[in-house]
């Protein structure tokens, strides 16, 4: 295991001339993986009898082992450098995939995902060594890439997923899942540096405890407090926390509310169809992070960027309430996606420019925290509105969980930084 504080003269041992390359196809085989799970679960757990609100608590003890060990994940990576703790968590997620697949009750569910959140620091992980190897003014455009990946994880594995399940039953897409993990573990091993890439080091750098920056516990909340003390950052991570409950609003309730709310051929939406709706809105995405959001970037510039994809994800969340068809869906999904698909990367970039570069690892950490903190009470809160039509057999509540999603990127606008922040020095 290698130290990962280098010299700026210690090349990394890759055979690719850009570090950004290996970790993209990494994230990507990742992504692929978890997509593949995405709009199965809910059908999965269903089928073991899991009501909405149980598959919601299933959603949300994920999240909450993910932010017990997430903070740890990062303090690990920092210490002993990305490559090993990338495959460690790999390692984890292929253990959860294959519990997944064998388990016949409800709480066999909640033992793989716990193992899985345990050990979920993949993306965390990645998005350090993104910005351990790029400098501020790229980072917009490098961490376009984990949008790419997205994008295309979301054309491609629910459509997998799909399939699968439609024609080899609900385990073909679990063990699809477990292998690619694997893959990724292979790609880890094989691909990344040994030697990890450093692009500025100095005396006083010699001194962090890790490339991207210290990062603190769960426990350390009191010391998190002096990044809520700076306005422009606080608002900054304000924002992200309504970005992350809205978008865990979403992703964990679609397939419930799709199920309750459209047919196709005269059955009622099932996993080949919400597999297929996820492609159609990865496909979009994929699309805009291939290029078009890093000119959005360039003529708007990522405050206002921001700001359109929060208007857009509000107008679109609020409006599928109110769809009834799915070719009213798809149209109200990809125009609000066209508009929102450049809101993840820019704000990402904005948050870590504001940040000390010695403390991107800690603001890294501390949004990966909020994010768990939306995805531990968003799906609680979806599965309670979801199971309150199946109780009341009121389709009322499935417009309220549109509604509220929409909410709650409105209410991010009112959090925008009085001014653009300058890049930390």
């Amino acid at each position: 295991m290698s130290s990962p504080i280098q010299t700026a003269a210690a090349p990394p041992t890759s055979r690719f001339a850009s570090p950004l390359v290996p970790i993209f196809l990494i994230v990507l085989v990742d992504v692929l993986g978890f997509t593949i799970i995405l709009p199965l679960l809910p059908f999965y757990s269903e089928r073991l009898g899991a009501s909405p609100t149980i598959v919601g608590a299933l959603v949300s003890t994920y999240a909450f082992c993910q932010l017990i060990s997430g903070p740890i994940l990062g303090q690990l990576s920092d210490r002993h450098g990305r490559r090993p703790l990338l495959i460690v968590s790999q390692a984890g997620t292929l253990a959860g995939f294959v519990l997944l697949a064998l388990a016949r009750q409800v709480w066999l569910l909640f033992i793989a995902r716990a193992v899985d959140g345990a050990t979920a620091g993949n993306l965390t992980i990645a998005q350090a060594y993104i910005s351990d190897v790029t400098k501020p003014k790229d980072r917009a455009k490098s961490f376009a890439l984990i949008g790419i990946a997205f994008g295309f994880g979301f054309l491609v594995g629910p459509a997998i997923s799909g399939f699968l399940a439609h024609y080899y039953g609900y385990e073909a897409p679990i063990f699809a899942a477990c292998g690619l993990s694997f893959t990724t573990i292979l790609c880890s091993f094989f691909l990344l540096p040994k030697r990890e890439p450093v692009h500025i080091r100095n005396e006083e750098d010699e001194l962090n405890p890790g490339p991207g920056g210290k990062r603190l516990s769960l426990l350390s909340w009191g010391e998190y407090r002096k990044y809520f003390r700076d306005p422009q950052l606080a608002r900054l991570l304000l924002q992200w926390l309504f970005f992350a409950f809205s978008f865990s609003t979403f992703i964990s309730g679609f397939a419930l509310f799709a199920e309750r709310r459209y047919t196709w051929n005269g059955h009622p939406v099932g996993v080949r169809e919400v597999g297929y709706i996820f492609a159609f809105t990865g496909f979009i995405g994929m699309i805009m992070q291939g290029g078009v959001v890093g000119r959005m970037v360039q003529w708007l510039g990522e405050t206002r960027v921001i700001q359109i994809g929060f208007i857009t994800s509000f107008l679109g969340d609020v409006a599928i309430g109110f769809t009834r068809t799915i070719g009213q869906l798809l149209w109200v999904a990809g125009l609000s996606n066209i508009g929102g698909a450049g809101l993840r990367p820019s704000l990402t970039s904005v948050i870590t420019q504001k940040a000390n570069k010695r403390e991107v690892g800690v603001v890294i950490g501390l949004t990966q925290s909020l994010m768990s903190i939306a995805q531990i009470t968003a799906p609680i809160i979806s599965g309670l509105l979801i199971n309150a039509d199946d109780k009341y057999h009121d389709q009322r509540f499935l417009i309220i969980w549109a509604v509220w999603a929409g909410v709650l990127s409105g209410a991010a606008l009112f959090f925008a930084p009085r001014k653009t922040p300058a890049p930390a020095v």
